[in-house]
């Protein structure tokens, strides 16, 4: 009974869970009450019995209705005449106005039809049904009921779908907050606890997707909440447990959404052809609400997914290509390595030590390997110059920091336009004897600092045309010794006490001569 309930929410009422229908009897005659409560006695409606309440005054049913008891009313068949010749009618506007309840069935029913005229109560009173005592046989008032119950059940599907499609919505911002794959595997057991309006232990869920038809092998596990299974990201069907995998198998095979009593599985292609599968499974049955909204939520995973998918590899690009332009500066410096990898890592984790957010340190790890993009306008002679540069070598090999500005900034990528600002002031000092412009302290732009240290911490370690590898000894001598001059003090005691972090990434990104040693 009441398929359109969700079975945990917060609003229902404890005759909902156990199958009953409340009706409330609103009149001063205890004879009506009687009479009525006898012709209902045996009444169902979809499965579900009548639990009965009486009020015999306005002020009476009002306080049932303020009352725990007095919740989740389906229908309320009040009489007009009682303590007063309009008592009725101001308890149906007081319900429709201060009490603000729109759900609740309200039928009219007088024996002095003079006292309120059916016409004008219709038309001035948000009533759904209007009955003189004298017409309303036993049969009639069945006939009443069965109406207004249908009535307040399809109020409450409305009601659900809302509700359920209220939190659909608020899932698809979440996805859009969503950076990685990993992220979005979470966020998607969450959000089908939330749509169900149930606790997430008390339900199974495994999302899924496939790149490529007929294939088994092709198959990622995106998410999955099973007890004692752990399934990382992009895990294979071997992973899961036997009976998902059938099931999956199955929406697979018919290329459709499945609708069980114990299971739901949402099935969904997307444009670029991939297919996304998800399982849910709750220990009752899955009525027909829940398996609608799981269906329009399912869908949305598909799309939410792939547009993930698509910003990791956008995200991926634009990695790889700052890796490939800062390399292709590093090549014609000739000093083939992985120093300007080492600089986006470092460059990331001294952000976050440092506070910034997630974002502001993807951004400049991704930004940061353009910082002597400069270079490319600098004559061989004076780059690769073995020895000490004079007065107008190193005039002109200064200029690299607003040749770089001047290539990046012209774009509006947000991505490029904080590389313009790295490569315009990774030369800059915290004591403000640096170049282009002499900034200090604040006045340098926070990526600049956090660059200004990362580059020189690697450069210093890795070999030069005009010099050997330092020892890391020496390096960190040099940086304590800076604190305050060159480097903001925060960002090198930052480094300092997390050294050995940044030590090992020199072990991850080795140069090739790194790998004769």
């Amino acid at each position: 009974m009441n398929d359109f309930l969700f079975a945990d929410e917060e609003e229902e009422s404890e005759s909902e869970c156990l199958g009953t229908w409340k009706i409330l009897i609103v009149d001063d005659e205890p004879e009506v009450h009687n009479i009525t409560k006898l012709v209902l006695n045996d009444f169902q409606f979809e499965g579900g019995n009548l639990e009965v309440a009486s009020a015999y005054s306005a002020e009476e049913a009002r306080k049932y209705l303020l009352s725990d008891n007095g919740k989740h009313v389906a229908v309320a068949i009040v009489d007009v005449v009682m303590e007063s010749n309009h008592a009725g009618l101001e308890l149906v506007q007081w319900i429709r106005e201060e009490l603000n309840n729109h759900n609740i069935r309200l039928v009219l029913r007088t024996g002095q039809p003079g006292e309120a005229p059916e016409e004008s109560v219709i038309r001035n009173y948000d009533i759904n049904d209007y009955k003189n005592k004298t017409e309303l046989t036993a049969l009639k008032l069945k006939t009443l009921f069965y109406s207004a119950l249908r009535g307040y059940r399809d109020i409450l599907i409305i009601e659900r779908h809302k509700h359920g499609l209220e939190r659909i919505i608020e899932a698809m911002s979440e996805f859009v907050a969503c950076d990685t794959v990993t992220q979005f595997a979470s966020t998607i057991l969450k959000q089908v606890a939330l749509i169900l309006g149930i606790e997430s232990n008390d339900i199974i869920c495994c999302a899924a997707t496939r790149k490529e038809s007929n294939s088994q092998a092709n198959i990622d596990i995106l998410a999955i909440n099973t007890p004692n299974t752990k399934v990382m990201p992009d895990a294979g069907m071997s992973a899961i447990p036997k009976h998902i995998q059938t099931a999956l198998d199955n929406a697979l095979k018919r290329k459709e959404s499945v609708f069980e009593d114990d299971h739901f599985i949402g099935y969904f292609t997307t444009k670029r052809g991939s297919e996304t599968l998800l399982y849910v499974s709750q220990d009752r049955e899955l009525i027909p609400i829940q398996h609608h909204l799981l269906e329009y939520f399912a869908s949305n995973i598909a799309v939410a997914h792939e547009n993930i998918q698509l910003r990791e590899m956008i995200k991926e690009s634009q990695k790889e290509l700052s890796y490939v332009i800062g390399e292709a500066v590093e090549m014609r410096s000739k000093e083939t390595g992985s120093h300007v990898k080492r600089v986006a890592h470092s460059s990331y984790l001294l952000a976050k030590l440092y506070g910034l957010s997630e974002y502001d340190a993807e951004m400049l790890k991704l930004a940061s390997p353009l910082h002597d993009v400069g270079k490319v306008g600098i004559p061989d002679g004076i780059l690769n110059k073995p020895g000490k540069h004079d007065d107008d070598e190193w005039r002109i090999m200064r200029t690299h920091a607003e040749i770089g500005y001047s290539m990046l900034s012209k774009s509006d990528n947000p991505i490029l336009q904080l590389g313009a600002t790295i490569a315009h002031q990774h030369h800059e000092r915290w004591d403000g004897k640096g170049y282009p412009r002499g900034l200090e302290k604040e006045d340098i732009d926070i990526a600049g600092r956090i660059t200004a240290l990362a580059d020189v911490y690697d450069a210093l370690g890795s070999k030069r045309c005009y010099k050997s590898p330092w020892p890391h000894e020496k390096i960190v001598d040099l940086i304590a010794k800076e604190r305050g001059k060159h480097f903001e003090p925060e960002l090198v005691d930052i480094m300092l006490d997390n050294i050995n972090i940044f030590q090992q990434l020199r072990e991850r990104y080795p140069d090739p001569e790194d790998y004769a040693h």
